[in-house]
């Protein structure tokens, strides 16, 4: 009997330890150059399924801030790609939607893809690492991934 509860125990544990907790998970960097601080937080929103809501903010030190929710993790797409542009813009790209911040007016756009530049600097990204943490991996940790056709 005791043996049995041990299993139940580790079972519940092992179950437990499983489960999106739903307290927000915020990632931050400064876009070098930009004077730009970007932070993407994310929240789970299913205990059990890889499901997230994301929301970006940026701020800029002469009282520039600005939040938008960016399109929900809906099944391992929380991942965006961050650019920069010559013409002093920063890009944040996920699988499914690109955001465009003016980094001189303080504004977030959202853009469809076909309208972005290719002439763009890889700075880094906003996704998890092997241990399912959620954080900011630069350019020089890691190069730019591809998105999955899903």
């Amino acid at each position: 009997m005791r043996l049995l509860r041990r299993h139940i125990l580790v079972a519940a544990i092992g179950f437990l330890s499983a489960c999106n907790s739903g307290v927000p998970e915020p990632a931050s960097t400064e876009i070098p150059g930009t004077g730009l601080r970007l932070t993407v937080v994310r929240v789970a929103t299913d205990p059990f399924l890889s499901r997230h809501n994301l929301a970006m903010t940026i701020e800029r030190a002469s009282n520039c801030t600005e939040t938008v929710d960016l399109f929900p993790d809906t099944g391992h797409t929380s991942r965006r790609n961050v650019y920069v542009t010559a013409k002093a813009q920063v890009y944040v790209v996920g699988q499914f939607d690109a955001r465009v911040i003016d980094v001189r007016q303080c504004s977030i756009t959202l853009s469809e893809f076909r309208h972005l530049e290719r002439d763009v600097i890889f700075v880094g990204a906003f996704d998890e690492d092997a241990e399912e943490h959620w954080g900011f991996v630069s350019a020089s940790e890691r190069p730019e991934r591809p998105f999955e056709k899903r």
